[in-house]
């Protein structure tokens, strides 16, 4: 392996997913850390996972011995106390060489970065931010002392998850907890977590369903009530494993409340950065299918002849058409990583939502252009570039911020200040 100079100012060997920049000593240390585990044991068993749609255990394996599992629980509870930026740049590192493990895991970490960092930034009054930081602790002793995983299901094949509609699966008051009904569909980590939290509407006696009663909380996988159904055989990120939940009369206790009644969606007001977590997977697999493409035109790809392809200048152009969409991509992702808050102006949450329409959508237009300047080879699923553009297909499609509820938004928010309307 050859071995790269340190660059002095990111104190690296290597260049991260999101570009050169001063990094803390943390995100350093993180960064350097997932950038071994993905070089010397994702990337090998990327096609594995891909092949079979089975999910990535022996990643996790290596997730959890590594810390990453607890990589956003608070210093103070044991855990590796990461902030939302700093997250984002490891997600992105480790999307570079396994999609899927990226993908599953950013379901898991804001499983903890909401109940922690965002919680700490929604309104709560005193008995809510009591009942809060009493009941995290449970979900975040289970992930450090366990290694507990946690899912995160959304979709239910209705405008909920687009934040338009009510959830249709309920949660009913009862002595000591709630009764969960309803299902849940492309949901990640099936058969896989120890926890799903599931977020669904509260039943409000005399009151219709309402987005305002949206309840997060969690439902050990041993639950009875609690199955998983349905084949797995999709395009892309077949890794993830999103099959469909069901819950019958599944009781869980008021512990299991990963946030108070009601403040889920104060959050999705007041955190509009918490729906972005999606994108850093996609900006790691447009760096793969650009790195690849460069190695592939140098002859420098393992195991295959030492061809080099560099002297054409379609391949010449075609790498610096993919290099100028890739660094236009970083720079608006860590702008808007470095914005990040609760509340954020209209202009950081424009930049906000053309950073993520951007990565989605210029994810899958690099492994395009990958494909076409790598030619007919590249087809071949012994390489890892036809998977990857399989996996770049899929970010625009995901809730709760597909490619065209992004667009949609952006103009109208653009156009309408809040509260207006054409008469």
């Amino acid at each position: 392996m050859t071995t790269r100079p340190v660059n002095p100012l990111t104190g690296l060997d290597f260049t991260p997913a999101v570009g050169d920049m001063a990094f803390t000593p943390l995100q350093r240390q993180l960064l350097a850390k997932a950038h071994a585990l993905g070089r010397d044991r994702f990337a090998p068993r990327a096609a594995q996972w891909d092949r079979e749609a089975s999910f990535p255990f022996a990643n996790y394996d290596d997730l959890r011995e590594a810390g990453f599992l607890k990589l956003c629980v608070p210093a103070g509870h044991g855990g590796l106390g990461a902030d939302f930026p700093t997250y984002m740049m490891v997600a992105a590192e480790i999307g570079r060489f396994c999609g899927a493990t990226a993908l599953t895991w950013n379901m898991h970490i804001c499983s903890t970065m909401w109940t922690g960092v965002l919680a700490d930034g929604i309104p709560m009054d005193e008995t809510q931010r009591a009942e809060h930081a009493a009941r995290r602790q449970l979900h975040f002793r289970r992930i450090v002392q366990d290694g507990a995983l946690y899912a995160q299901p959304f979709s239910e094949g209705t405008a909920a998850a687009a934040g338009r509609a009510p959830f249709g699966t309920t949660a009913r008051k009862v002595d000591g907890g709630w009764l969960i009904n309803g299902r849940k569909i492309w949901a990640s980590l099936s058969g896989a977590a120890d926890y799903y939290g599931v977020l669904c509407t509260e039943e409000v006696e005399g009151k219709d369903p309402d987005p305002r009663d949206t309840l997060y909380i969690s439902v050990p996988a041993t639950s009875e009530g609690f199955s998983i159904s349905g084949e797995w055989d999709p395009l892309g990120m077949r890794g993830t494993v999103s099959r469909n939940l069901a819950f019958k009369d599944v009781f869980v206790s008021d512990d299991e409340q990963l946030m108070p009644r009601g403040i889920y969606f104060k959050g999705a007001q007041t955190w509009p950065a918490m729906f972005f977590t999606l994108s850093p997977t996609y900006l790691g697999v447009a760096n793969a299918a650009y790195d690849f493409t460069v190695q592939y035109l140098r002859g420098e790809v393992p195991g295959e002849p030492p061809v080099k392809r560099r002297q054409f200048a379609t391949k010449q152009i075609a790498v610096a058409q993919m290099r100028i969409q890739l660094e236009a991509m970083k720079s608006l992702f860590t702008r808007a990583i470095a914005e990040a808050r609760p509340n954020p102006s209209k202009d950081e949450r424009m930049r906000l939502y053309a950073a993520h329409y951007s990565i989605m959508e210029g994810a899958n237009d690099i492994a395009r252009l990958a494909i076409r300047t790598c030619g007919g080879q590249s087809m071949l699923r012994h390489l890892p570039l036809e998977r990857l553009y399989r996996d770049s297909r899929c970010g625009a499609l995901m809730l709760p911020w597909t490619a065209e509820l992004v667009m949609d938004r952006m103009g109208r928010e653009t156009l309408y200040e809040t509260g207006e309307k054409d008469i």
